[in-house]
């Protein structure tokens, strides 16, 4: 935030003490350079705990004025989960006071250092929640130039929520618009800011990055000894690195490392962000969950009863993953309880048309296999030594995946289905016409109809129907909570 005035101003905010009729300010929780933050408390009515943000007038300057008057009035007009809620301004002859949300849990600063690193699974809850903010903020073109850990705080101790504060850096900024004034924290500052060059809204996404990268191994990217220093590691050609010997998933490191580059037109967009696997905000609990579970499920019950199997699998899979989420959502234990009942119920029965669309399982599918089969041994008895080498081998890859697919090793059956296919369908056009050729096209044909069959069941094996994300998504909270605990004791 912007700087006071002057130091004797800085001490005149130490000694002059804040005080409002209607509340009872308690502990200080936080200063700034022209602010300090306590808890408190309405003296009549509900006594609901909030956080006053007690502005002194004389540390204001022009700019730091403005930026106060700009986060003013953002905050009335944003009404949002995710963002830190702004219940009431007032002032009086020594300060500005704005009545905020009370958030318990402290600022996410203090839960990493409490905690080193945080798991996995803790940071994506934690994205999430924040990329729904800013998705919010992107849909009003506001930029919030200044998100650090300091500044995203969480609701409680136990199974905290994520708020965004602190937007006195926040502007309002359309698509193409440019900047080039210094704002936000070192730190979390994006190069095109450092460098002091034109950036635009694509900054909160390197901070986002810069906050992510934190969360996981504990520091920030570039951490420096001096704004020089600092400007240096950030400018520098080299692309950026994740700490060797840390194990994250894929799509973590993919994410991490789009919102990492230095150059804003390479790095991964606020459109590209929302929908990427890490962050997913489709599939985040929401009331909306529900109404889209349900779609699908009617979708998969028609394409049950209509015997297209394959398409009700899919369809009962994609409930699944808003299912979950729904689950998360509800609070009433009961409710909780049905729709699990519900989830094991539909994916009992996604898990059975599997079975059933395993190949070879109908008889009509063994016939076949067994018609094949005999054709597979009439044909081997006709390629000899004499055949060239590659005609001999695809025949060998055949009779290995015909004892794969008895296996069930479907995945290595139509990878060798498919090698052999790809060798006889070149041959066969120059094989002379006769018995030898007419086999061999009956049992090219088949092999197709076989390989086509094992890629639909693998296809179909791909589909969750396990409910564990659900325990998973419970276990998150508890862990949550149980970090919480630890951090503020």
């Amino acid at each position: 935030m912007a700087r006071p005035s002057s130091a004797k101003q800085n001490v005149v905010q130490q000694t002059v003490v804040p005080q409002l009729k209607q509340y009872v300010l308690t502990e200080k929780i936080g200063s700034g350079s022209y602010a300090t933050v306590y808890k408190a408390y309405k003296k009549t009515g509900i006594r609901e705990v909030v956080a006053i943000k007690c502005i002194l007038k004389s540390s204001l300057n022009k700019s730091s004025t403005e930026n106060l008057l700009t986060e003013i009035e953002l905050l009335k007009n944003l009404k949002h989960k995710h963002i830190v809620e702004l219940r009431d301004f007032l002032w009086d002859s020594k300060f500005i006071y704005l009545v905020m949300e009370y958030c318990g849990g402290g600022d996410l600063s203090r839960f990493i250092r409490s905690k080193r690193t945080l798991p996995e699974r803790i940071v994506r809850k934690f994205l999430q929640q924040i990329g729904l903010a800013m998705q919010y903020l992107h849909s009003f073109n506001v930029a919030h130039m200044d998100l650090k850990p300091q500044n995203i705080l969480l609701t409680s101790s136990s199974n905290p929520i994520i708020k965004i504060a602190d937007f006195g850096f926040a502007k309002p900024m359309m698509e193409g618009d440019e900047m080039r004034v210094m704002r936000g924290s070192p730190l979390y500052m994006a190069p095109e800011i450092i460098c002091q060059r034109s950036y635009d809204a694509r900054v909160d996404l390197w901070s986002i990055g810069v906050i992510l990268y934190e969360c996981l191994f504990g520091r920030a990217p570039f951490a420096s000894s001096s704004f020089k220093e600092l400007g240096e590691k950030i400018w520098d050609s080299k692309p950026v690195e994740l700490p060797p010997g840390v194990e994250v998933s894929d799509d973590c490191r993919d994410l991490v490392l789009r919102l990492l580059r230095r150059n804003p037109d390479e790095r991964i967009s606020f459109e590209e962000f929302f929908v990427h696997p890490f962050v997913d905000l489709m599939h985040t609990p929401s009331p909306h969950c529900i109404e889209h579970a349900k779609k699908l499920v009617s979708a998969a019950v028609a394409k049950d009863s209509e015997g297209d199997y394959k398409s009700a699998v899919s369809h009962y899979c994609d409930a699944l993953a808003f299912f979950v989420p729904a689950i998360h959502y509800e609070n009433d234990p009961a409710k909780k309880d049905a729709l699990r009942a519900k989830v094991r119920e539909y994916m009992g029965r996604a898990e059975a048309l599997k079975q059933m669309l395993k190949p070879q399982r109908k008889i009509g599918d063994m016939l076949d296999r067994s018609q094949s089969s005999s054709g597979d041994e009439q044909l081997a008895g006709m390629i000899d030594e004499g055949d060239s080498q590659e005609l001999q081998a695809a025949m060998k890859l055949i009779q290995a995946a015909v004892k794969e697919e008895v296996k069930e090793e479907f995945e290595k059956a139509l990878n060798h289905y498919e090698m052999a296919l790809g060798v006889f369908i070149k041959l066969l056009p120059k094989e002379p016409k006769g018995p030898r050729r007419d086999l061999l096209a009956q049992q090219v044909e088949r092999w197709m109809s076989r390989a086509e069959d094992i890629k639909s069941y693998l296809a179909v094996q791909s589909f969750n129907t396990t409910t564990s994300d659900t325990s998973k998504q419970e276990e998150d909270d508890t862990q949550s909570s149980v970090m919480n605990q630890c951090c503020v004791q």
